[in-house]
């Protein structure tokens, strides 16, 4: 048997990149899973036709993380698709580098909005069907560790993230949910594609600064957030999965 088999999940930003992994890994490990999109409707259904070819159990749906009544709605989905939850993927988030010069009131709120609202909005609306032995996983980064130059905004939003997870950890804990974060270094999807980090400057010094002298891929993250959310790790909560390559 499948160690996620039986299991109900939801991963938020899973369009594409780690998020698109994550359901992906999920699913071929047993669980049903709720594919959220804020935009790309189509790159979801792509991932819910990826793993429905290998008889695993998905749906897309659409909601922005940051607003009350769309996080709910991805939640009642779930409830109504599947009849329970029992994985919640945190993984919506949005980056946008620029000197402290130049931040805005828009740059910070965009970022804090998606990253960390959004964050505590969808976890909110999935409680009250979270049960003992649920885990929640929150998607960090090691930018809260390693502070490069330019993300004071993101960076930030990342260091509550962290923070937020040790919080819930032991807020949820007596009720026997577990809270974690994975945080990853830097890893290759269509965003760093799009944004023009893939065989820039930026990549060489970043992989240059890995150990293992490679950048990353989101399997690379899923296979983590598998584990997670596995009873393999059912005693870890509060935990910051650092998944980098060695980067520090």
């Amino acid at each position: 048997m499948s160690k996620l088999s039986g299991k109900v999940a939801v991963v938020t930003g899973a369009s594409k990149g780690i998020g698109a992994g994550i359901a992906k890994a999920l699913a071929r490990n047993g669980a049903s899973v709720v594919v959220n999109y804020a935009s790309s409707k189509a790159g979801a259904e792509a991932v819910v036709a990826d793993i429905t070819s290998a008889d695993g159990k998905a749906i897309a749906v659409g909601g922005d993380v940051s607003k009350a009544a769309d996080a709910q709605g991805i939640i009642d989905a779930a409830i109504k698709t599947y009849g329970r939850i029992d994985i919640l993927v945190n993984n919506s988030g949005v980056y946008e580098f620029a000197p402290i010069e130049d931040v805005t009131e828009e740059h910070f709120h965009r970022q804090f909005n998606v990253n960390v609202l959004g964050l505590l909005l969808t976890t909110q609306a999935a409680l009250k069907y979270l049960g003992e032995g649920a885990s929640i996983i929150n998607v960090s980064s090691v930018a809260t560790t390693i502070t490069p130059p330019t993300t004071a905004v993101y960076s930030g939003t990342k260091g509550a993230v962290d923070a937020i997870t040790g919080v819930l950890s032991r807020e949820l804990g007596p009720r026997k949910i577990r809270v974690n974060a994975i945080n990853p270094g830097f890893v290759i999807t269509e965003g760093t594609h799009t944004a023009g980090v893939v065989g820039s400057d930026f990549e060489a010094a970043a992989v240059s600064q890995t150990p293992l002298g490679r950048a990353g891929q989101p399997d690379d993250i899923a296979s983590v957030a598998v584990f997670l959310a596995s009873d393999d790790a059912g005693w870890l909560t509060g935990e910051h999965i650092v998944a980098s390559g060695g980067m520090r």
